[in-house]
């Protein structure tokens, strides 16, 4: 009888003992199926981990305070914390079973960062390489996408910067401008081996901000093009996963919330990470960047497959690792992604990696005497503690500056006769030039961002709806009702920097009336605004182009521009001063009140 693998006879009751002898009576045999042991498929454990809006901070040290971090949440910032979180997951994971990935926004945002962009910066002969580019390299970053601050220094500084970097800036949806081809690699892949069965390819995706065209058009107008970032992802998913890939990992500089902070002077969305997710088959995790927040982990199901796509953005400035833990199996002669979950690790649980501290020391050191350079004496403190919701001589510093530098940049024009009225936000709560020495350091806490001065061509009617729309930062608050100072600005979820002063006129925000209604009192010179009155309006690049999506300033005409950065031009003026006295540049031009009354 042939022996079958899967049944074997009964053993004979009578004898108890294995088959029956030929020719002896026995009972008729019985037939068992019995199921061999199935061998187990293969499995594969992946981490990816994530970063992003790193902004230039290396160490856990604020330059504007020239003392160590530190906020009232305990959060710690820096890369060399980052290097260290790297090291322990690798060391738990394996080394070859991780992945490391940045989402954007890298060399924009410190005095270290300024300071190798401008004042030593990377694009000189034989200059240095840049801070964030050493210390990224040394942590082992696999790929980096493209933030739109990348942008603010110019193309070439950045092209420096990636020609520095041991890893590839990715972007597929920054293009030539004339060959609509990508100007930067749209993609990153890298296999994983597997003992005893074929590799697992990863392929990253790099989407940056289309935000970039408008933030940034001085730069890029004629030489770059930002599609958005749905359409270019529908593009190149299936590529990806026709070239072979088994997961798909996206780093997009772009929020989850599904918002433009530029309305509709652009076809695309500003914050598009979770529309991405939602729209585009085949991706299986999003590192999400741009917004400054944190998602330990966001599910999002595709509305075409059905399947989760994991989405995470650790908090900025380093102070938070993102980790996609990804589970595949091997069947049916391919590898498939089982399962995805998302964590955060919090960069105030370690210590600085020393390796990271002994390789940045000297430049680190270099930036801090050159932001402590003294260059002029304060008669009084200044503070924006209450430059929210106060007119505060502090801004009018600012505005006093860009008034000064634009009247002498437009004389001898046509446009010289007309006046000249400055917009300026309170970019930072905390900011302060204390009486005494003032230094680079403490005006450069005054204005944090890069931005530049551009003048435009404003009329009356203009600048009230101006007005108007920046007067929508406030929360409605009926007269008589009680004032909470911490409740009474960000309506809507609108950020400080997108509240503005102007200068040169003077007015009331009736806080009382609906969001449209609250511009009162508006005079200038002493006399009622004329509507077809004509301003030069001295305001940020950012502003001008649209940020903020204010009305008429992106499409005013524009009579000049320049690109140094506005806190040079602060740091300039003061240091031309010699002395900084709020008798030259602060006035009382604008006040809260309820139905006519001052609300401070």
């Amino acid at each position: 009888m042939p022996l079958n693998r899967r049944k074997f006879l009964k053993r004979s009751a009578a004898t108890g003992a294995g088959v029956a002898l030929a020719g002896a009576a026995t009972a008729p045999a019985e037939a068992v199926s019995v199921e061999l042991p199935v061998k187990a498929p293969k499995r594969y454990s992946l981490t990816v981990m994530g970063t992003t809006d790193l902004h230039g901070h290396v160490f856990n040290w604020d330059y504007f305070k020239d003392a160590d971090y530190a906020d009232t949440a305990g959060n710690a910032q820096g890369l060399a914390r980052i290097s260290t979180l790297v090291n322990q997951v690798r060391k738990e994971k394996g080394r070859a079973n991780t992945l490391l990935l940045d989402a954007g926004d890298t060399i924009q945002g410190t005095p270290l960062t300024y300071y190798y962009a401008k004042v030593d910066p990377i694009t000189a002969k034989g200059g240095p390489v840049h801070p964030m580019a050493q210390a990224m390299n040394a942590i082992g970053y696999d790929a980096v996408a493209l933030g739109n601050h990348e942008f603010n220094y110019g193309i070439e500084t950045l092209r420096k910067f990636e020609e520095q970097c041991h890893f590839p800036l990715l972007g597929a949806n920054a293009l030539d401008a004339t060959t609509l081809r990508p100007a930067f690699p749209p993609y990153f892949i890298k296999k994983f081996r597997v003992k005893g069965a074929p590799p697992v390819k990863v392929a990253v995706l790099g989407l940056t901000n289309p935000g970039i065209a408008i933030w940034d058009k001085a730069y890029v107008q004629g030489k770059l093009t930002f599609p958005g970032l749905e359409e270019q992802a529908a593009k190149w998913v299936p590529k990806l996963r026709s070239m072979g890939a088994d997961v798909v990992v996206v780093s997009a500089h772009s929020g989850s919330s599904g918002t433009s902070s530029y309305g509709d002077q652009l076809p695309y969305v500003e914050n598009s990470a979770a529309l991405v997710a939602q729209q585009v088959p085949g991706i299986d995790a999003i590192l999400v960047g741009h917004a400054h927040v944190e998602i330990p982990e966001l599910k999002v199901t595709n509305t075409a497959t059905g399947k989760t796509v994991v989405l995470s953005e650790p908090l900025c400035y380093a102070e938070r690792l993102t980790l996609f833990d990804i589970e595949l199996v091997f069947s049916k002669g391919r590898w498939t992604v089982e399962s995805v979950a998302a964590s955060l690790r919090n960069s105030n649980t370690v210590a600085d990696d020393p390796k990271i501290t002994k390789l940045l020391e000297d430049e680190h050191a270099t930036v801090v005497e050159y932001v402590n350079q003294v260059v002029g004496t304060a008669t009084q403190t200044l503070t924006t503690v209450d430059a929210r919701y106060k007119d505060a001589p502090i801004i009018d510093l600012i505005t006093k500056v860009q008034e000064d530098v634009v009247k002498a940049a437009v004389a001898g024009t046509s446009y010289a006769s007309l006046p000249v009225i400055a917009q300026a936000s309170p970019f930072s709560r905390t900011s302060e030039i204390p009486a005494g020495e003032v230094t680079i350091r403490d005006l450069s806490s005054l204005y944090v961002y890069d931005n530049t001065l551009v003048a435009k061509v404003l009329t009356g009617a203009q600048v009230r709806a101006y007005l108007e729309y920046s007067a929508q930062y406030f929360v409605q608050t009926a007269a008589g009702a009680t004032v909470d100072v911490e409740k009474l600005t960000n309506a809507g979820g609108r950020p400080d920097y997108n509240y503005d002063y102007v200068s040169g006129l003077s007015y009331d925000i009736d806080i009382a009336q609906a969001a449209g209604s609250r511009i009162k009192n508006l005079t200038f010179q002493g006399a009622a605004l004329d509507d077809a009155q004509q301003f030069v309006l001295a305001v940020n690049n950012y502003r001008a182009n649209g940020g903020g999506a204010f009305p008429h300033v992106a499409s005013a005409t524009e009579i000049w521009s320049e690109s140094t950065e506005i806190r040079t031009r602060i740091a300039e003026w003061v240091t031309a001063k010699g002395v900084l006295d709020p008798a030259d540049f602060a006035s009382v031009d604008w006040k809260l009140t309820r139905e006519g009354t001052p609300v401070f």
